[in-house]
């Protein structure tokens, strides 16, 4: 009986966990496309308000776009990764605990 319980409490603070992860996830990924927005709308109104050549003005707004994304894409990548080991992490002790429990 306090073996199954274990697994219960396992799967509660595995959810939990996701919940908390997806919800960070939401609200960094909100955060992250108004600072782009902001930062491309600044940059290709800077870039317009000099009379730049056309190529310097798309080179410009692709660099920044980079840089701001790049990043970003890093730590959604992170987060996933996180999230699928945690979610592997729990079947792995979720299956030793019953494996426990049938001996």
């Amino acid at each position: 009986m306090k073996k199954a319980v274990v697994v219960v409490i396992v799967k509660v603070e595995v959810v939990l966990v996701i919940v908390l992860v997806a919800v960070v996830v939401v609200a960094a990924a909100v955060v992250v496309v108004v600072v782009v927005v902001v930062v491309v709308v600044v940059v290709v109104r800077v870039v317009v308000a000099f009379r730049v050549v056309v190529v310097v003005r798309v080179v410009v707004v692709v660099v920044v776009i980079v840089v701001v994304v790049g990043p970003v894409v890093v730590v959604v990548v992170i987060v996933v990764v996180v999230v699928v080991v945690v979610v592997v992490v729990e079947v792995v002790v979720e299956v030793i605990l019953v494996v426990i429990d049938y001996k």
